[in-house]
């Protein structure tokens, strides 16, 4: 478990720097659960993160990810035994821009999330909804993420068999509109609409997509 975390842990110096800030939290019944923060003060990554916008939109943007999910393989809740090597891996990457809220709020609400397969059972994929419950942040208009695909802003960590490979899956937060509207549309159909309408998904105060 540590060898698998101090890889993770290189992967994510490597593709995002030296983090400025880390966090540490143990829930009943849990591994320790890490959220490290990383600021990029000239980002230029586009939708690296998932977040489909377009290059070069520049700004400062803050990433916090998470660092202890990927010690053990996510198990389906239905299988009586889980493997303790084999199964699905994954940490979690919010990416917001910086100076217009108080992002650092979500450091609890992120690392409730990645501890949600050891405490729900849960297998966290892309196209997924992860619901905390409360604002991600003070005064922020969202409540949940939605899971987008790994292998952009950090690459996967392949490991040795038969272990998986760790997927670093950006998380993309959505307004209870559009949450509900994911549920009955899908996740595909959201992302669409939000880059038809060029919806910067970092802004951490952004309105509502129109969905009309």
């Amino acid at each position: 478990m540590a060898e698998v975390l101090s890889l993770v842990e290189a992967r994510l110096r490597t593709a995002l720097g030296e983090p400025d800030a880390r966090a540490a939290m143990t829930f009943v019944g849990t591994d320790r659960v890490e959220v490290l923060r990383f600021l990029d003060a000239g980002d230029d990554a586009g939708d690296r993160d998932g977040s489909g916008e377009s290059p070069g939109s520049g700004g400062a943007v803050v990433r916090y990810a998470t660092l202890g999910m990927s010690a053990r393989p996510m198990a389906d809740p239905t299988v009586v035994v889980a493997d303790p090597q084999r199964g699905p891996r994954a940490e979690l990457v919010l990416s917001v821009r910086a100076g217009f809220a108080d992002t650092d709020k979500v450091l609890r609400p992120l690392a409730v999330l990645a501890a949600s397969p050891q405490v729900e059972g849960l297998v966290v994929a892309p196209g997924a909804a992860l619901e905390v419950g409360e604002p991600l942040w003070p005064g922020a208009p969202f409540s949940s993420v939605l899971v987008a695909e790994s292998g952009g802003l950090v690459a996967d960590l392949e490991l040795d068999a038969p272990l998986e490979p760790v997927r670093f899956l950006p998380l993309l937060p959505m307004t209870p509109n559009e949450a509900a509207w994911k549920r009955v549309k899908g996740a595909q159909a959201l992302q669409e609409r939000w880059l038809a309408h060029g919806t910067d998904l970092r802004d951490p105060l952004r309105a509502s997509v129109p969905l009309d």
